[in-house]
């Protein structure tokens, strides 16, 4: 198993790649701290996957944008399973907007969930490796809208591609110390994946399937074992790598024919 005896923090927990990561996570061997900001959610989340890892999954609830918040969890997860020697921020929002229409406010929550609610845990966790020697290893959630300017994302794509130059950064700072920091960046990820174009789909869903290598768009745990390899031993030797798991749309203009000339 991948992550046996590792013990580790997801964050975002309750919603679909955090689900995800914990599932793999626990198959491979590691006891998982799940953290969500629903707590209700994260909990119920939690008692159902309890079932399959008995003893294994346990929750915890905070708001990861505020400092303090970030502090207990932490002090929590350590006080259910131990020091936590694996980190995956897999929490995010994404909404859609204009910059001509969205508010300060709208601005200023992405950035504090996406971007400083990643900085905060990876700070913490960081922190408390140092002090106790541990070589931690930390996942990021990055997107595919970090690299990839789309109407509607100024602030989404904007947090994510900050997030993907913090693990760059992390990376440099915490290398000394053998703590590794990486990041996945998924494409399109759907609760059901999607072969084919068909008109009952929104029309950026059609699109985006056409201009995939893959054929098909994501799972959830497609990016969840990413997530399990750049955060085991098998990858001890990368760090500040970003992983795009999209089935190919990141390479280019895939819809371009074969042709000359273009009339």
């Amino acid at each position: 198993m991948l992550l046996e005896n590792k013990i580790a923090l997801v964050t975002g927990a309750a919603g679909r790649l955090g689900r995800a990561i914990t599932e793999v996570y626990l198959r491979e061997g590691a006891i998982v701290v799940m953290a969500d900001l629903d707590g209700g959610r994260v909990k119920a989340v939690a008692a159902e996957i309890a079932e399959t890892y008995p003893g294994k999954a346990f929750a915890v609830q905070g708001d990861q944008s505020q400092f303090d918040e970030v502090q207990r969890m932490v002090a929590e997860a350590e006080a259910f399973a131990g020091l936590p020697d694996l980190l995956a921020n897999a929490h995010g929002i994404f909404p859609n907007c204009s910059m001509l229409d969205v508010t300060v406010e709208e601005w200023d929550s992405v950035f504090n969930v996406n971007t400083r609610g990643t900085m905060l845990t990876c700070q913490a966790l960081s922190r408390k490796w140092i002090d106790a020697g541990v070589k931690g290893s930390i996942i990021n959630i990055s997107s595919g809208a970090a690299r990839s300017g789309r109407a509607g994302g100024a602030h989404y794509s904007g947090s994510k591609a900050a997030v993907e130059l913090l693990t760059h950064i992390f990376a440099i700072e915490l290398g000394q110390y053998g703590i590794r920091v990486n990041a996945v960046a998924p494409g399109l990820i759907l609760d059901n994946i999607v072969t084919e174009t068909d008109d009952s789909l929104h029309p950026y869903v059609n699109l985006t399937l056409e201009g995939t290598p893959i054929g098909r768009t994501g799972a959830a745990i497609d990016v969840a074992e990413a997530a399990a390899f750049l955060t085991s031993d098998r990858s001890s030797w990368t760090t500040g790598a970003i992983l795009e798991v999209t089935g190919g749309t990141h390479t280019g203009r895939t819809h371009m024919p074969f042709s000359r000339q273009l009339r």
